[in-house]
């Protein structure tokens, strides 16, 4: 498993925090920037994160905002992603039961950062159930998105 990180400006600082989690966690990642705080636009991260994460298999990615939803909305304009900002342990691993989430989002202003660890971990060891009515819910998410 590769997990491809990404942020803003906001998240800069959160992003560092969660690549050193990512570490004593023993995982593989790929920070796609910013390398500082200098201001940058979170779509440009979003697509390159979510581009990563769409040529790889088994990928995940991981994107850090202020709020958490603006990098949500941009990754969920991609086609094949399904970014699922989340806040706790169990919205973690709901997005990965139900929905099959390949990118998480999460905030940085105004939250409290050692959730990260257990959020993270929920995410990238939660599998996908499989069961009939969530993928034929994610079809239906699907050919949404071949009607754009």
């Amino acid at each position: 498993m590769k997990i491809y990180i990404g942020s803003d400006h906001a998240g800069f600082s959160s992003k560092e925090e969660i690549k050193s989690i990512l570490e004593k966690l023993s995982l593989t990642y790929v920070d796609i920037g910013p390398s500082s705080d200098k201001r940058v636009d979170y779509p440009d991260f979003a697509k390159k994160v979510c581009d990563k994460v769409l040529k790889e298999k088994n990928s995940f990615g991981i994107l850090i905002c202020g709020s958490g939803t603006g990098m949500q909305i941009a990754a969920n304009k991609i086609k094949g992603i399904r970014a699922a900002f989340c806040y706790d342990e169990y919205s973690a691993k709901m997005s990965r039961i139900d929905n099959d989430a390949n990118v998480l989002t999460l905030r940085s202003r105004e939250f409290d950062h050692k959730k990260y660890k257990k959020i993270i971990d929920a995410f990238l060891n939660t599998k996908f159930s499989n069961e009939e009515r969530h993928k034929k819910r994610i079809e239906k998410i699907l050919s949404l998105e071949r009607r754009a």
